[in-house]
């Protein structure tokens, strides 16, 4: 037992993928790849050449002046949209913060007012256009492989973005090292970068946890419940915590494709049959959100059960 491999993430190249190609042998030999790895891990790594090393080390330079900004500057980063705004000094994880970016450059001179902030607007805007392209790549690539190419379009509409920045700084002593606690996403798909500095960790279907090791360019795909809903279980939801350790603050960039409050998350048709019994009731995403973030749903890994499971006969 003791000499086997340590896990580790599927790791795909999209390189040279991209949505002109579809039905080219690279793209099919890439769909294969990642319908696979997200059935068996729910997320894989991934890596593209579409955002350069300059482009990665201002954006993170940025993310350290953001975060070192007084909290009175932080806290003005409010939306009524739940889970958007600026997030940090919460009891269970004292080591996190966050903040959305609903629109860049307005964000930019909030938290910047004298002069703004051009380069972070300008990187933050081209790392979400290049993060939803690969969005688009790996929800398209899913759904040709269920068959389901009718309802691209469909699913595609059902979804905005919501850009999230986070800093989880290194555990002061005698401080809990557990930057975010164990959980799966909510949404369509969450794609994240990160500095130099490792955390993540990933529960695999077995229950084992082992930590995410990627390289400067990849980034890690998850698949959030929302999408384990529409596909009728087809994919497994990735759970997840951050977990810190040694002296240096990690931070890291998520590009996350959300249902649109108003849109039914409903399993397709083609999705249910004998072998594959509906496991969800069809649900509207801002009504889901509503029950998820009462305080005593928030850290239950079984809300998304308890609010629209169906239940079957224990064996």
């Amino acid at each position: 037992m003791g000499s086997q491999a340590p896990l580790r993430l599927p790791s795909i190249d999209f390189s040279k993928t991209n949505k002109q190609n579809r039905g080219t042998l690279i793209w099919e030999s890439t769909k294969t790849q990642v319908f696979e790895a997200l059935q068996e891990f729910g997320c894989f790594e991934a890596s593209f050449d579409g955002i350069s090393p300059d482009v990665r080390k201002s954006v993170f330079s940025s993310l350290k002046q953001l975060f070192d900004l007084p909290l009175e500057t932080k806290v003005k980063n409010l939306t009524e949209k739940l889970y958007n705004g600026y997030i940090g000094q919460a009891k269970e994880v004292p080591i996190f913060e966050s903040m959305g970016i609903e629109e860049p450059e307005s964000f930019a001179n909030l938290m910047w007012p004298d002069q703004g902030n051009p380069e972070f607007t300008s990187n933050i805007q081209f790392y979400t256009e290049k993060l939803k392209e690969l969005d688009e790549i790996v929800r398209t690539m899913v759904l040709e492989s269920l068959n389901l190419e009718k309802y691209i379009e469909e699913h595609m509409d059902l979804t905005s973005y919501l850009v999230r920045v986070m800093k989880y700084r290194s555990p002061k002593k005698d401080e809990s090292n557990v930057g975010l606690l164990s959980h799966a996403d909510k949404n369509i798909v969450t794609i994240l970068h990160q500095n130099e500095v490792e955390g993540l960790e990933v529960q695999n279907r077995d229950g084992e946890w082992f930590k995410v090791k990627f390289s400067t360019n990849s980034f890690v795909v998850m698949v959030g419940e929302s999408f384990k809903v529409w596909t009728n279980g087809r994919l497994n939801a990735t759970t997840h915590k951050v977990v810190m350790s040694g002296v240096k603050d990690r931070f890291s960039i998520g590009v996350f494709s959300v249902p649109k409050l108003e849109k039914l998350i409903k399993a397709p048709e083609e999705m249910v049959d004998e072998e594959h019994p509906l496991l969800f009731k069809p649900f509207y995403f801002g009504e889901f959100i509503k029950f998820f973030y009462t305080e005593e749903n928030v850290n239950d890994k079984f809300a998304l059960e308890k609010y629209c499971g169906v239940s079957t006969p224990t064996l």
